[in-house]
């Protein structure tokens, strides 16, 4: 298996990302909402100060607005109390449709009932949910895109000649059903390319940057055969580093990550980080956000909408960069 994306492979994934964008943009363009003109989609985001949430959320406000809907965001915290008190709140307000991003899989099913006893679709943009009524997913391949990441560790490791070197995992919720695509798919590749030594995983309560840095500075002094860490999201990946740096591990602990930060490219070029799996969170709530309104107007969506991850490394980064701008940090298209 070529672990290294190939230049044609790059290319064939921001085709896909710019052909993607142009229906999600442009779906029911010049369809009038099915209620009043300030008819209401809104994004229930799961916690909305995290970068990747964020851009999801600018996604379903482009494909909202741009077919003549308002758009109202509502953040759940992490809360499935507030989750709830947020559907309840749309219902009231008899909203046209809904795009939520729910704190666990679980906890959706609730959110979904209410939804449908009330007759107001919903569109699912990632995580997913263990039951209950929706028009559409959209999720990134999480197995895919995790397992191509521990192939790009596995090969740095190696490299290294670390071959008998123990990982570590700080996982996003277990209970979402991204998290376990996302830690299978990195496991099943470790295990592929011969290193099955996992000796830490530990699952993200608050998704903080503190919460990390204390996870693997534990790991660190508790398992002094660990050789490589991933980081299963964004902002948490700042306080792996730090915990790297302050061990003097920098050269002796490899990081992988998924979810790309403002400068991945930068963490790239100096080695911070192997590779990062970057979702793309713009497009999903493009995508999300497209599929509800082709609900409301009578046309049944995909069930379920894949898309990819984009696997940047040093050596691919700047060919994936006028793409992900958009597509993963949801600044203009060039």
């Amino acid at each position: 298996m070529k672990i290294a994306l190939a230049s044609t492979a790059v290319a064939a994934m921001a085709s896909f990302a710019r052909r993607a964008l142009a229906p999600a943009l442009a779906a029911a363009i010049g369809l009038t909402p099915l209620h009043a003109a300030s008819a209401e989609i809104a994004y229930i985001t799961a916690k909305a100060d995290l970068p990747f949430w964020d851009t999801v959320g600018k996604g379903v406000k482009a494909v909202a607005e741009a077919n003549g809907y308002a758009f109202t965001q509502l953040d759940s915290k992490l809360s499935e109390e507030a989750q709830l008190a947020h559907v309840r709140q749309l219902i009231d307000r008899h909203a046209a449709g809904i795009v939520i991003s729910p704190t666990n899989s679980k906890s959706a099913e609730e959110a979904l009932a209410l939804a449908r006893r009330a007759g107001i679709p919903v569109t699912i943009a990632d995580i997913g949910t263990s039951g209950g009524d929706y028009a559409s997913f959209v999720k990134s391949d999480n197995y895919r895109g995790a397992y191509d990441v521990g192939a790009e560790l596995a090969k740095a490791m190696r490299a290294r000649n670390w071959g008998n070197g123990a990982y570590g995992m700080v996982t996003i919720e277990l209970t979402r059903k991204n998290g376990q695509d996302r830690s299978n798919g990195f496991r099943d590749a470790m295990r592929d390319a011969g290193f099955a030594r996992e000796s830490v995983l530990r699952q993200m309560k608050d998704y903080s940057a503190e919460e990390t840095y204390r996870y693997v500075r534990e790991a660190l002094a508790a398992h002094p055969g660990l050789r490589g860490f991933f980081i299963e999201t964004d902002q948490p990946v700042d306080g792996a580093m730090r915990a790297i740096r302050e061990a003097g591990k920098q050269k002796q602990v490899l990081l992988v990550s998924f979810d790309a930060m403002p400068d991945v490219v930068r963490l790239l070029k100096s080695d911070a980080l192997v590779a990062v799996g970057m979702q793309q969170p713009y497009l999903m709530g493009s995508s999300a956000a497209g599929a509800l309104v082709a609900q409301l107007h009578g046309r049944p969506p995909a069930k379920e909408i894949l898309v990819p991850v984009l696997v940047a490394t040093s050596r691919n980064v700047d060919q994936l960069m006028p793409v992900a701008a958009k597509t993963v940090f949801g600044k203009p298209l060039k």
